[in-house]
């Protein structure tokens, strides 16, 4: 838990050598950190209890009384109550909302007396309290993806004051350790402004969201001018300074509207005015993208924290390990497919990069990939998670959501034909880069223990079936996004406590022990959870509050004009401007908040000005948003994987875009070929796929081969590699993609007749050999 963005040292502090040993490769240690003894006995039955506990405060007079009423008299209630037919349901409201609220302040003022009992020192107190009141947390997640029984807003409201309570909860240590009590003073400050304020707005939300809407208080007005200092704080903390300077300069664009040149000239925002929007009125930090994470992303990161809490790492590694032995690159591949898979269901590309890279890169130098390739190599592969479905980094929701009369399913159909491209010439990438300097292509003794066939499909049913749930959900049943997050992260908890009891009895073990050890799994992927999607929550809520004040100042309009000024009503140049307003707003942000801002402010002036279609235009700005993260001089994606392997930052840089350049070429390749992500598979996508696809191999081939020839001749054949693979990827006329890839055969055939020790007779042989020649 860091003290400050800018003196983190976890995770990207190297390790002390590349020689690491196996068992830091997967760090096994007891997660919930138990203390020693019978207090860490009673600290475990703290968790199991309080989670039945919350389970019937929350669930019971929402959920079971109301039907059990309906039920039990069914239609003569009517007839009982003919003067006012709705007191009933009234009376059951009241009933409900005094049980949760009596039942939660035993429960709280219960946990705390424990925790303070149990626990000894501030660190594993604080950790305590985080585990316990993560578990209602969740619980109310689920009970509103179930019963989604009061406004989405409302319920963003209470989402956004909980995961920050928890957020200042999880950071307090360090500082009370240290003494720091500036820092603790600023955290408990921010933890109880934004707690209070979002339980003001929650009891007050008919009269603040919908009665007095674009009217504010003095009061109120002050109430707001504090929570956006806190999440200014919070949002610094999370992300440092890059994000922070963002967040403060569209505040100050608000304010400064008259004293801006040319088109970004507006009337400008009063300070009353941008409070307003920030928090009075339920928008800003409240606003769309905090309903979406509270409503979608965020059963999704508890999947995410399920996964690690449960050990999936250990089997995904294992799995890209045996699936990679079968090529001299496999040891990278290993990469590749570990931090996609966690990628895709992960909403920060730099996040991701940490969380795999810490023992995908340890074992990449363990086999002689030099420190620099190895983060290079991780930071794109975590990069390419981004766009992986079914979950494609959580952008896949904000998409459905921003595109009018699309489904979350079309999102996902029309990114499979840009993901195969992307992966197929990524691992093209890898593999050359990364094969001559591997020492061992086997990768014996990576693992101390085996697997057991048994073991393994154990676990792949563990974690196969609830991704499959997602799957059948979404796409065959087409439920909900809500419900069919809601379903997998519940068959994920089902799973993930059966499976390893399923494994003692067949192993001959205590079924006890596996049942108590799942339990705590579960309990830490609440925490997990937490932890992952905190952040997440408090960058997009920002971005949010930032978004809403530049929609109220008009500047999506003084980019279209802009964009459309310089670029001269010329596609091309409007295109690569784009993409470079797109790497500029993307910097220092994970993918969804990239994303959002992106498609707020670039995606309206592609369609409306340039004429290119809504899917082709989101995710243009989709993909090249995330490319901020490879992009030097900020690439933060690349600064945490560089630090994990001790190679120097610009080496790790060049090997990352050596890697990603057909990245970089591909969003091109979307607006002069919308059919690519048009979400159909006919002639026309698939063709513009493979064409797509092989371009991009092209490209990789000219910038990674290791030729034989001259300086001269070496730049030559790679800048006609990279040109004929751009054009077979971009250009619109299909005659010139394919004739760029003859070029590409022929090119091809060139330089392998050529670089033989004896040209000549290679040519006489070849010719010897065709029909109708004598030998």
């Amino acid at each position: 838990m860091a003290t400050s963005p800018d003196d983190a040292t976890d995770p990207t502090d190297p390790p002390d050598s590349a020689d690491v040993p196996d068992e830091s490769i997967l760090d096994d240690e007891e997660s919930l950190d138990l203390a020693p003894g019978d207090r860490g006995t009673k600290q475990l039955w703290l968790y199991l209890l309080s989670l039945p506990f919350w389970i019937l405060v929350i669930f019971v007079p929402t959920v079971i009384l109301p039907n059990f009423f309906a039920g039990a008299y069914g239609e003569a209630l009517p007839a009982l109550l003919t003067d006012n037919p709705e007191a009933l349901a009234t009376t059951i409201e009241e009933t409900s909302t005094t049980i949760i609220g009596i039942g939660g302040i035993i429960g709280v003022a219960g946990v705390t007396a424990l925790i303070l009992r149990l626990g000894v020192g501030i660190e594993e107190r604080l950790r305590m309290a985080l585990i316990s009141y993560s578990m209602p947390f969740w619980l109310i997640v689920m009970w509103y993806a179930y019963t989604q029984q009061m406004p989405r807003g409302r319920y963003a409201v209470a989402f956004l004051g909980c995961i920050l309570g928890l957020y200042v909860l999880s950071e307090l240590d360090d500082p009370l350790i240290e003494r720091n009590w500036v820092e603790v003073g600023l955290l408990v400050a921010s933890g109880l402004i934004t707690v209070a304020t979002s339980a003001y707005l929650f009891l007050n939300y008919q009269s603040v969201a919908i009665d007095t809407v674009g009217r504010a208080t003095d009061p109120q007005i002050g109430m707001a001018f504090l929570f956006t200092l806190a999440m200014i704080y919070l949002t610094w903390r999370s992300f440092g300074m890059t994000f922070l300077i963002v967040v403060l300069a569209g505040i100050g664009y608000g304010l400064a509207g008259p004293a801006m040149p040319g088109a970004l000239s507006h009337g400008g925002l009063s300070p009353s005015r941008i409070l307003r929007i920030l928090v009075v009125s339920v928008d800003g930090f409240y606003g769309f993208l905090t309903r979406l994470v509270a409503a979608w992303i965020a059963l999704f990161l508890l999947y995410a924290g399920l996964l690690k809490a449960y050990g999936a790492f250990d089997l995904i590694l294992r799995l890209a390990v045996r699936s990679a032995k079968y090529v001299d690159s496999g040891i990278a591949q290993t990469a590749v497919i570990a931090s996609a898979v966690i990628g895709s269901v992960n909403g920060s590309q730099t996040a991701n990069a940490g969380m795999t890279g810490s023992f995908t890169i340890p074992l990449m130098k363990k086999n002689g990939i030099r420190p620099e390739t190895a983060g290079g190599i991780e930071a794109v592969a975590s990069t390419s998670g981004q766009v992986l479905p079914p979950v494609m980094g959580a952008g896949a929701f904000i998409m459905a959501s921003l595109i009018t009369g699309i489904t979350y399913v079309d999102v996902i159909i029309a990114g499979l034909i840009p993901a195969a491209v992307l992966v197929v010439s990524i691992v093209m990438a890898v593999h050359y880069v990364a094969a001559p300097q591997i020492d061992d292509p086997e990768m014996s003794g990576v693992f101390q223990d085996a697997m057991t066939r048994q073991e393994m499909i154990l676990e792949s049913v563990k974690y196969g079936i609830p991704l499959a749930v997602l799957i059948y959900v979404l796409g065959v049943l087409q439920y909900t996004v809500m419900t069919a997050a809601l379903y997998t992260a519940v068959s994920m908890i089902f799973f993930g406590i059966t499976i390893p009891l399923v494994q003692a009895t067949l192993d001959g073990e205590s079924r006890k022990e596996a049942f108590v050890g799942t339990l705590e799994q579960s309990v830490d992927g609440f925490r997990e959870g937490v932890i992952v999607v905190a952040p997440v929550t408090i960058i997009l809520a920002a971005i949010n509050g930032v978004v809403d004040i530049l929609m109220a100042t008009g500047v999506p309009t003084a980019i279209s004009l802009t964009l459309l000024d310089l670029s001269g009503g010329v596609p091309i140049i409007a295109f690569v401007l784009a993409m470079i307003i797109c790497i500029l707003l993307g910097l220092g942000m994970p993918t969804t908040a990239a994303y959002t801002v992106v498609a707020l402010l670039v995606a309206p002036t592609l369609i409306s000005q340039f004429a290119v279609p809504e899917f082709a235009a989101h995710f243009f700005v989709f993909y090249a948003a995330i490319l901020a993260g490879l992009t030097p001089p900020i690439a933060t994606c690349v600064a945490v994987t560089c630090g994990i392997s001790g190679g120097g930052f610009w080496g790790s840089c060049k090997e990352a875009l050596r890697i990603s350049t057909p990245l970089f070429v591909l969003p091109f390749a979307f607006v002069y070929h919308p059919e690519l992500v048009s979400g159909t598979f006919n002639y026309a996508s698939l063709s513009a796929g493979v064409l797509a696809l092989f371009g991009s191999i092209a490209i990789i081939h000219g910038i990674n081969y290791q030729f034989v020839f001259g300086r001269g001749q070496t730049y030559g054949l790679r800048v006609a590699f990279f040109v004929a693979g751009v054009l077979a990827m971009v250009h619109p006329m299909q005659i010139v993609q394919v004739g760029s890839l003859a070029a590409v055969g022929a090119l091809y055939v060139l330089q392998t007749v050529v670089g033989r020790p004896n040209p000549l007779a290679t040519i006489r042989g070849a010719a010897g050999m065709l029909p109708g020649q004598k030998r």
